[in-house]
């Protein structure tokens, strides 16, 4: 991967690290399917009506918005409402790593190294221990969406791989048309209109900004970034970078929101680094005297 493409990655992962705190913020008053709903909204409109759309089957783009809004960070955000900390959840989701590099060897026929099948383990070493580290029991509910959600994920890489989408920023834009409407449909029917009603006494300073950062720099910027990495690269080289995600995560919910981070939990996050960066990395391959480039063999 060229350094360039590295920056971007880390970049990414660095910002959708802070989008689970700042989440949470947002949540403290605002039902998660309509913040959720909102954020869609919004990343479509009105960017919808200057951007055309993108020269794929329209089937792609409406798939990826259900799955990608409602699937992915609807359930995440309800998830985190009923008791797992952002922190916890942004180590889930990790699990997509694993769920995308099987539908890349299943649909792709991508082959996986040796160094990633050994830093595929380091990391899930480093994933279990900061989970078994964790205090008090969370929600079995609330965990298994996050499961589900790290599912939805790993489809959603996979549809924008059949795709071969070139316009990035403009299939973001027309699948967030997608999500709200039955984001907002979830929030009526578990809660009501007293999820809407709520809404305009909940609108801080704060929850505004939650909504901007989720919206411009969570969905915009960073799913660019993400799905132009996907393009250019295989599933399974692109899939494990965000296994920054828990590690940036988990700082920020410290610094932002006060959760308490261990030393054990200090010492997996290194563990997740290493294994990242074997995973990555290509060795040299020795050749033979004679073998090289210039030979005339």
């Amino acid at each position: 991967m060229l350094k360039k493409h590295l920056a971007l990655a880390i970049l990414v992962t660095l910002v959708w690290g802070l989008n689970f705190p700042i989440t949470k913020l947002g949540l403290r008053g605002i039902d998660p399917f309509v913040l959720t709903g909102i954020r869609f909204a919004l990343a479509a409109l009105p960017l919808v009506f200057f951007i055309r759309r993108p020269a794929v089957h329209f089937g792609y783009v409406a798939a990826y918005g259900v799955i990608f809004g409602l699937g992915m960070w609807g359930v995440i955000n309800y998830g985190i409402q009923i008791g797992v900390s952002p922190g916890i959840a942004s180590l889930i989701i990790q699990l997509s790593v694993f769920f995308t590099l099987g539908w890349g060897v299943v649909l792709f026929n991508e082959t996986l190294r040796d160094a990633q099948l050994v830093g595929a383990g380091l990391t899930l070493l480093g994933l279990a221990g900061i989970v078994v580290t964790q205090e008090g029991s969370h929600a079995v509910l609330g965990v298994m969406l996050i499961v589900l959600s790290a599912l939805a994920w790993s489809v959603g890489n996979v549809i924008i791989k059949r795709s071969g989408v070139k316009e990035i920023f403009a299939f973001m834009v027309w699948a967030s048309l997608f999500p709200p409407i039955p984001l907002f449909l979830m929030a009526w029917w578990m809660h009501g209109n007293a999820a809407f009603e709520s809404l305009p006494a909940h609108l801080d300073a704060t929850a505004i900004s939650s909504i901007l950062f989720q919206v411009y720099l969570a969905t915009h910027f960073a799913y660019w970034g993400w799905n132009s990495l996907l393009k250019a690269y295989p599933v399974s080289t692109v899939a494990p970078l965000s296994l920054l995600i828990p590690v940036f995560g988990l700082a920020s919910s410290m610094l932002i929101i006060g959760e308490r981070v261990s030393w054990l939990e200090l010492v997996s996050m290194a563990v997740i680094l290493v294994g990242l960066g074997v995973g990555l990395y290509r060795w040299p391959v020795k050749r033979k005297p004679g073998t090289g480039p210039g030979s005339l063999q």
